[in-house]
């Protein structure tokens, strides 16, 4: 299991973009699909307190349920880019 955990939707242009971030990255992820109707979002509201998507957890960071697709890049690229620190 990796660290680092997606909360998706599959066709969503926002979840497309971490998911390209992390891929560029390289980065090892697990995927976790939503629900289409954001009353059956449980799972993703329980970790990240709404329910929309992307959501990550990177256990690895302690970041419990970062959502906001510019805010996930801009983490990601911080974290685990070639020139972070």
């Amino acid at each position: 299991m990796a660290d680092i955990t997606m909360y998706e939707l599959p066709g969503c242009p926002y979840c497309a973009k971490v998911r390209s971030k992390l891929d560029e990255l390289d980065l090892e992820y697990d995927t976790i699909e939503v629900p289409r109707s954001h009353g059956d979002r449980t799972e993703v509201e329980t970790v990240s307190g709404q329910t929309g998507v992307p959501v990550i957890v990177d256990e690895a960071n302690g970041i419990d349920g970062m959502s906001e697709s510019d805010d996930i890049v801009e983490y990601l690229e911080k974290t685990y880019s070639s020139g972070a620190t």
